[in-house]
């Protein structure tokens, strides 16, 4: 398991924001991006993450031990592949058709979201977190670990060191985890699924992933694409 020290952040927005400051309030190293010039998203991160570096893509890609990619999921093929090659990277992004458009247009539907970020960043060890609770609750309801209030967060991916690494990582950031090996197990956590914009405790989440009928969740999302 690798030791994380410096977190970077792709995506400037309310995600992205709110876990800057949750990294920051953890003791790590801080990079973020935005998609406009480094001066167009200073002040900002000045104003509202204070003590997080606001820089370029290819600065964040090279000084951090660790990615999250906070951006609508459309703009992902936007990121040049080569950047995250060898990183570990958390795909905390969901398909939102307010700000992806048709869904065709942005996902195959045969596959998750997560494999196709997989396989467009093949050279990357992608692990599926921060997706499901909201930034507002993410921001409210880090707690330390122990709190009987702590809530938690679904983790999952192909490699396991990988996995085993951002499950401490979220643990750090306040959040107890669920954890599987299967990266196309981070459709449970999507946008139409019973977790989407929930936030439970360990207990909770854990019954309701134990309790997911996956294959039928799946067929109800490709009838819904398939409709249209």
């Amino acid at each position: 398991m690798m030791a994380i020290q410096r977190v970077g952040i792709l995506g400037a927005g309310k995600v992205g924001i709110v876990l800057a400051g949750l990294a920051l309030d953890a003791g790590y190293t801080v990079r973020i991006s935005g998609s406009g010039s480094v001066q167009k998203i200073a002040l900002t991160i000045k104003t509202m993450v204070p003590g997080t570096i606001a820089s370029e893509n290819a600065d964040v890609a090279a000084n951090s031990d660790l990615i999250i990619l906070a951006i609508p999921l459309s703009r992902y093929k936007n990121i040049d592949a080569n950047l995250l090659k060898g990183k570990l990277v958390i795909d905390a992004m969901n398909y939102w058709w307010e700000t992806d458009g048709i869904r065709e247009e942005v996902l195959d539907p045969d596959t998750t979201s997560s494999e196709q970020v997989q396989a467009y960043f093949k050279d990357a060890k992608i692990v599926k977190t921060f997706n499901h609770m909201g930034y507002h609750n993410l921001q409210e309801e880090a707690r330390r670990k122990g709190d009987s209030k702590r809530k938690a967060l679904f983790v999952t991916g192909n490699d396991s060191a990988a996995v085993e690494t951002v499950a401490n990582f979220v643990n750090s950031m306040g959040f107890d985890t669920v954890v599987h090996h299967n990266l196309a197990d981070g459709i449970m956590t999507e946008p139409g699924s019973p977790l989407f914009g929930a936030s439970l405790r360990y207990a909770e989440l854990k019954d309701v992933i134990d309790h997911f009928d996956r294959t039928e969740f799946g067929r109800q999302i490709a009838a819904k694409v398939h409709s249209r």
